[in-house]
């Protein structure tokens, strides 16, 4: 796996802080490779959109904040939403609209969308990215109608966190290294505050990728480093509930009124 503190050929190698958005332009290559630097993203993807109901009224909108290359579209076929996406990197914007998203350039803590404007917000692997998490918080709230859900996916602001997102999984082909800044973890107890101070009830609950698929997904990629020609692609890891919110979880809410 490529190490994101490398940039393109064509300028050499260059050094980045953590959490630099540059990071997504030398890894654009990365989005849509099942097996690649970003497939846990396709996972949290998939369990993100069984969260998000059916379209309830003619038009409804899904606006999908931090929404990369667009990997939630394909899971969200048929249940009646029209998916507009918001991200900072341009490179990443473009394979989205490939993908069927109208996508908006634009930052999660400013969003140019007007108040009240969506059936439902999704804000995946998105908060811990983001310095003034409240902010875009307050700005996925905001852009909720009465009755609008919420769906969410980010890292706890804990030890544990820290040391299975950064420590161990940057080691492993599963999180890019440097992709992190874990001063930027997001403390659970006080993202369900900051929701409610909004008018939506956040209800959490910890994920975690099934072990069993996560082990034979890592022996696939060793395979396929030892191997000259293609790999047969397995099954992605499912992601699936666990007890503990301490490390990665997820939520969903409703807007009041």
């Amino acid at each position: 796996m490529r190490d994101v503190a490398a940039a393109g050929a064509s300028t050499g190698p260059r050094v980045l802080p953590r959490n630099d958005p540059r990071q997504y332009d030398d890894l654009a290559g990365e989005w849509w490779r099942p097996d690649g630097a970003f497939a846990m993203l396709h996972w949290l993807a998939e369990a993100r959109a069984a969260l998000v109901p059916p379209a309830t009224r003619p038009g409804a909108l899904l606006v999908d904040l931090g929404c990369g290359a667009g990997l939630l579209a394909p899971h969200l076929a048929g249940k009646g939403y029209r998916h507009v996406g918001v991200d900072l990197t341009r490179s990443a914007l473009v394979q989205a609209a490939e993908h069927g998203v109208r996508v908006v350039q634009g930052d999660a803590t400013a969003v140019p969308l007007p108040d009240g404007c969506a059936d439902v917000v999704s804000a995946g692997e998105l908060l811990e990215h983001v310095p003034a998490w409240p902010r875009a918080v307050a700005e996925a709230c905001r852009l909720l109608r009465p009755g609008g859900v919420l769906v969410l996916d980010t890292l706890n602001d804990t030890a544990l966190a820290r040391l299975v997102a950064v420590r161990i999984a940057e080691r492993l082909p599963t999180v890019p290294r440097g992709i992190h800044d874990p001063r930027l973890f997001v403390d659970a107890r006080a993202l369900v505050a900051e929701c409610a101070r909004h008018g939506v009830d956040l209800r959490l609950r910890g994920i975690r990728p099934q072990v069993r698929g996560m082990l034979a997904w890592l022996l696939r990629r060793a395979r396929a480093s030892r191997t000259v020609g293609a790999v047969p692609a397995g099954r992605a890891p499912r992601i699936v509930p666990t007890r503990s919110t301490a490390v990665l979880y997820q939520g969903r809410g409703v807007r009041k009124g």
